[in-house]
C-alpha cells in the first residue's frame, strides 16, 4: 500500500530510541509517506542495543517537554507517539487537540499495570484509546484491549525483524544432543528463574540435553552453560543450532511482555517455540500451540519441565514445529508494519474532532 504525500508537511514519529529490530520498519513506512523521528531517549528495555535513526531518514534528538512544541509548531500533518514517554506523550496529546493535529496512538499495552503511576494516568490513557484519530497495536491481543477501553478505529502493525537476515545460513550444527535456548535480559519479567525450575524438574541436564542462556546471565547447573551477550551472526548461528527456543516471561505488577521479538528470529531458523501465555508473540498469534510451538501457563514450572521433555522425547515433532513456525513467521514484515500505519493515516480522523489526515 502506497499512501499520497505532502512533501511540505511530513508525519512526526515520536519515540525513544531506534533499535536495530524497527530500523528497517521506519524506512519502510517512509517509502509510504514522509515522516521525521522525534528521539527522547530515556530508558531502554530492547535486548540489542540501540542503533540511532537511519540516516537516510530526518530525526532530531529531543527532551520530552520539547514534544508538545513541535506538534503546535503545525509542521506535522499528523503525530504518532508510543506508550513509553511519561512526559512527551501527555505533552504530544493535548498539543495536538489544541493545533487540531491527528494523533495516531501506538499502543503495546494488553493488560493494565497495576503501579501507581499507571494508575494516576490512567484516565488520560483512557481518554487517548476513545478519541484518537487511530490507534495503532502491536498485533491482536492489544486490539481486542484497546477496543474494549473505548478505541474505534484500530489497525494491526504486525511486529517484525529483518527475516532476510535472521533466515540467513548459519554454521552447521555441532552438537546432537536435544538444545534449548533462552534469549532474554537479566530481568526477573522474563522469568529465567521459572526456566531454571523447570530445567531442574526436567530432568533433562543429565546429559540428554543442554540449555544455552544467552544475555549477562550467570548461572552454575547441571547441562546449563551461559554464553554472555551476543552480535546478531552469533545469535543467528544459536538459533539455528538450537531444538527450541524458550520465552518462559512472566507478569508482574508493571510488566507482561508486549511481543519478544526473539520469536519472530528464532522461527526464522526454523526453531520450535515454547512460550509462556503471558508473551505477546502467543497472545498475539504468532506463536500458535501444536502448530509452530507449546504454549504454557506463566508462573507454571511444571507446565513447563512437561513442555520441554515432551519435545524432546519426539523431535521429530519438535522439527516439524520449527518448519511450520518458518514458514508463518513470513506474514511478519517490515512492509506489514508500515501498512499497519500507513492504513491509519489513510482514513479519516476519528469522530472526536480531532482533525483528519490528508494522504
Amino acid at each position: 500500500m502506497r499512501v499520497a504525500n505532502d512533501a511540505s508537511k511530513p508525519v512526526l514519529f515520536v519515540t525513544g530510541h531506534v533499535p536495530a529490530s524497527r530500523r528497517g520498519a521506519f524506512a519502510a513506512l517512509s517509502q509510504r509517506t514522509p515522516i521525521e523521528l522525534a528521539l527522547f531517549g530515556g530508558r531502554y528495555l530492547h535486548g540489542a542495543p540501540p542503533a540511532g535513526a537511519p540516516t537516510e531518514l530526518p530525526s532530531r534528538a529531543v527532551r520530552q517537554r520539547e514534544v508538545g512544541a513541535l506538534v503546535r509548531s503545525k509542521n506535522y500533518r499528523a503525530v504518532i507517539v508510543g506508550t513509553g514517554g511519561r512526559v512527551a506523550l501527555p505533552l504530544a496529546w493535548r498539543a495536538s487537540r489544541h493545533a487540531a493535529v491527528p494523533f495516531i496512538f501506538w499502543a503495546a499495552l494488553w493488560r493494565t499495570p497495576r503501579i501507581a503511576a499507571h494508575l494516576a494516568a490512567w484516565p488520560l490513557m483512557a481518554q487517548i484509546y476513545r478519541e484518537a484519530a487511530a490507534v495503532v497495536t502491536y498485533g491482536p491481543h492489544v486490539s481486542r484491549y484497546v477496543a474494549a477501553h473505548g478505541a474505534r478505529r484500530i489497525f494491526v502493525a504486525p511486529q517484525a525483524v529483518d527475516n532476510d537476515f535472521w533466515s540467513g545460513p548459519a554454521e552447521a550444527r555441532s552438537d546432537d544432543r536435544f538444545a534449548v535456548l533462552f534469549v532474554g535480559r537479566p530481568a526477573p519479567e522474563k522469568g529465567l528463574a521459572v526456566l531454571l525450575d523447570a530445567w531442574q524438574r526436567s530432568g533433562l541436564g543429565a546429559g540428554a540435553a543442554t540449555l544455552t542462556l544467552v544475555g549477562e546471565h550467570r548461572v552454575e547447573a547441571a547441562g546449563v552453560r551461559s554464553v554472555g551477550t551476543l552480535d546478531p551472526l552469533q545469535l543467528r548461528n544459536s538459533y539455528a543450532a538450537c531444538d527450541v527456543l524458550v520465552i518462559p516471561s512472566i507478569r508482574t505488577r508493571r510488566f507482561i511482555e508486549p511481543w519478544a521479538l526473539v520469536a519472530n528470529e528464532a522461527m526464522n531458523q526454523a526453531c520450535a517455540i515454547i512460550s509462556s501465555d503471558a508473551v505477546g508473540a502467543a497472545a498475539g498469534g504468532l506463536v500458535r500451540h501444536g502448530r509452530n510451538g507449546l504454549v504454557v501457563p506463566a508462573h507454571d514450572p511444571a507446565a513447563l519441565a512437561a513442555a520441554m521433555r515432551a519435545l524432546a522425547e519426539d523431535r521429530a515433532r519438535c522439527a516439524e514445529l520449527g518448519k511450520t513456525g518458518s514458514k508463518d513467521v513470513m506474514d511478519y514484515t517490515y512492509e506489514a508494519w508500515a501498512d499497519g500505519f500507513a492504513q491509519a493515516l489513510a482514513g479519516p480522523a476519528s469522530a472526536s474532532g480531532n482533525g483528519s489526515v490528508t494522504v
